[in-house]
């Protein structure tokens, strides 16, 4: 069940623009609550946990990681547990997205979290950040206070950081300078790093709900896989 509670390519222009329509919406939306959710991969993966699980996946983030606009069974880290119950690995899923958050709000967050036990710690913010134009010095720093306070409260786990863009309409010094926030902390503390987090769901209608914001159970089916990708090496081999 669940609980509520490395940059090295080019990444096209195209996806930037998407980034600036994921985060305007997504910044300006109403939306305040966090979701709890689980759920399948694939629909062939269907099965109930066979054991109790013993290891925590704690998915830290915003809207994207709540599952805003889906039922609780469909956002990516729901999809993720049943991935896990399905190859009988003993972990459970927290999801600890909250909508509209930005990494100052998840700074300031982060200690009531970190009171439960993990054993990896998936971080997905900074979009919210860059609508709103934050100096990008600023939310680095938000970032490395809160992967700091995980790293001094749990020392070895792994970390994954979830890139995100920034608005082009900032312009190309800012775009820069924030897309590298998340490959130079992805070097400094050794993270995992996801380089695009929405790549293949950003700006597919299809994948997407009303708004075109929020990936809706098919995009957020292949959001699941794409993680899945960095997660895998992590939990197979504990």
């Amino acid at each position: 069940m669940t609980i509520k509670i490395r940059l090295t390519h080019t990444i096209p222009l195209s996806l930037v623009i998407i980034a600036l329509a994921i985060v305007f919406f997504g910044c300006n939306k109403v939306e305040t609550e966090s979701k709890k959710n689980y759920n399948q991969l694939e629909p062939q993966e269907r099965q109930m946990p066979t054991s109790k699980a013993s290891k925590i996946i704690v998915f830290f983030g915003n809207s994207l990681t709540a599952g805003f606009g889906l039922r609780e069974e469909e956002a990516f880290p729901n999809l993720i547990q049943a991935k896990l119950d399905s190859l009988q690995l003993n972990f459970k899923v927290v999801n600890a997205g909250l909508s509209g958050e930005t990494t100052a709000g998840g700074d300031r967050r982060i200690d009531w979290v970190l009171q439960q036990p993990m054993d990896i710690f998936f971080l997905e913010l900074g979009g919210n950040d860059a609508l709103r134009g934050t100096d990008v010095e600023t939310t680095k720093a938000n970032l490395i206070s809160i992967i700091t306070k995980v790293r001094t409260k749990h020392p070895s786990i792994p970390i994954i950081l979830a890139g995100m863009l920034a608005p082009p309409n900032l312009g190309k010094s800012y775009t820069k300078s924030f897309a590298a926030i998340y490959s130079d902390l992805a070097k400094e503390f050794e993270l995992t790093l996801i380089p695009f987090f929405l790549e293949g769901v950003g700006g597919v209608t299809k994948l997407n709900q009303s708004d075109g914001i929020h990936p809706n159970a098919a995009g957020q089916r292949i959001v699941a896989n794409h993680v899945w990708k960095y997660l895998e090496q992590h939990v197979v081999k504990k």
